[in-house]
């Protein structure tokens, strides 16, 4: 590799581990005086993500862009260094953010029609202020119901690239019909390890 190519992996290197946020590609290439082709900025993400290989900090892309984060394995140990627990959400809004993310667009009276309860309007506000819904449009009834749908943000926070890479779940309609005791997520962990 020439040393102008090795100067420029260095210094989006020292971009990317120092941000406090993702980074995309425009981001990148502005940084530097002549354009730089997105291609060549991609193989040079590469080669840094491949130094990162067994070591205790990686990059991934996400939805955003690009950034560092601790292996998960790692995070117990972070959690006590700084002291920090990880977020604990209700049954009921985990479930509520899966029948948005595997059904979306969906109105608030489509997820009460799956969950077979009324949502607590708290539900909903907890996840507008993690930021991993959005209302994206109106359904044509009467009132006109907002109609929701994930956000980037939640494909970042899961380390996702697109909905695709979600996993795939049993039919969430039969999930709360013949389960009301188990969680989505608990009956699609039994799944996995019945398959494996």
């Amino acid at each position: 590799m020439s040393n102008e190519f090795s100067h420029i992996r260095q210094v989006i290197e020292a971009c990317l581990l120092t941000a406090n946020d993702i980074i995309d590609l425009t981001q990148l290439s502005e940084i530097f005086d002549q354009k730089i082709p997105d291609k060549i900025l991609l193989q040079l993400i590469d080669e840094i993500s491949h130094d990162y290989t067994n070591r205790g900090v990686e990059l991934i892309r996400v939805a955003s862009g690009f950034r560092f984060r601790s292996r998960p394995e790692f995070q117990s140990y972070l959690n006590k260094l700084y002291q920090t627990k990880p977020a604990r959400y209700s049954r009921a809004v985990m479930e509520t953010l899966a029948i948005i993310a595997y059904r979306q667009p969906v109105t608030r009276g489509d997820i009460e029609n799956i969950r077979g309860v009324a949502i607590n309007s708290n539900i909903i506000q907890t996840l507008f202020d993690r930021g991993w819904i959005e209302v994206v449009g109106h359904k044509q009834l009467p009132g006109r119901p907002e109609l929701l749908a994930t956000t980037p943000r939640f494909l970042d926070d899961l380390g996702l690239m697109s909905l695709e890479e979600l996993p795939p779940l049993p039919n969430i309609e039969d999930s709360f019909s013949h389960n009301k005791e188990q969680d989505l997520i608990e009956e699609y962990d039994s799944q996995k390890s019945t398959t494996t």
